[in-house]
């Protein structure tokens, strides 16, 4: 049995919707802050703590390339996101407003959820090969692709090509390169499973 530490399959895509799920999550602190300020007796510090994290959200995705530990952070704003939904649905339910504060807990727990599963794709994890396949992690399991499935598998420096019979090709960037002798001897494995 061989392994592989790689980059999560899920991460580039999952890179593509972070931007937009912050701004939405701003846009939405925003509107919360005009409901605020609408009501009859406004709470003025809740209307401003809602604009500056509706302002903070649309301002993370252009700070976000420039930080060191980007998925640490990216988990714990996430956090702070589903925390201030869910705390001030509690606001708006408690004011009369049961549509908005339902929306702000189901939109509150969503935000849990993509925390949790960003949190997750963002990890390295192992690919795992041996005599009946190759066995891919996904988002919340792991997918075997069997040998017969297959037309070519070749790791090539840091990224493992696999080349699908239905014309599909995966392409996985491995985070720990083994050294020329182990990549040689796993491309000679590969070989003989694909082509018996």
């Amino acid at each position: 049995m061989h392994s592989l530490r790689i980059l999560h399959p899920g991460t580039a895509s999952r890179l593509r919707l972070l931007p937009i799920m912050h701004g939405l999550t701003g846009i939405l602190f925003l509107f919360n802050a005009i409901g605020i300020y609408k009501n009859p007796q406004p709470n003025w510090v809740l209307t401003g703590f809602f604009l500056l994290t509706g302002f903070a959200c649309l301002a993370f995705p252009f700070m976000m390339r420039k930080l060191k530990k980007f998925s640490e952070v990216n988990s714990i704003v996430r956090l702070l996101e589903a925390f201030i939904c869910l705390s001030g649905s509690l606001y708006f339910l408690s004011h009369l407003q049961p549509v908005t504060g339902l929306l702000l807990f189901l939109v509150g727990l969503g935000l849990a959820y993509i925390g949790w599963a960003e949190y997750r794709i963002f990890q390295p994890v192992f690919l795992k090969m041996d005599t009946t396949g190759i066995t891919v992690p996904s988002t919340f399991s792991k997918k075997l692709i069997g040998w017969n499935e297959l037309n070519n598998v070749i790791l090539r420096n840091d990224l493992l090509t696999i080349d699908f019979k239905n014309n599909k090709i995966l392409q996985l960037e491995v985070l720990t390169e083994p050294g020329k002798e182990e990549r040689e001897a796993l491309n000679a494995f590969f070989q003989s499973r694909v082509k018996p």
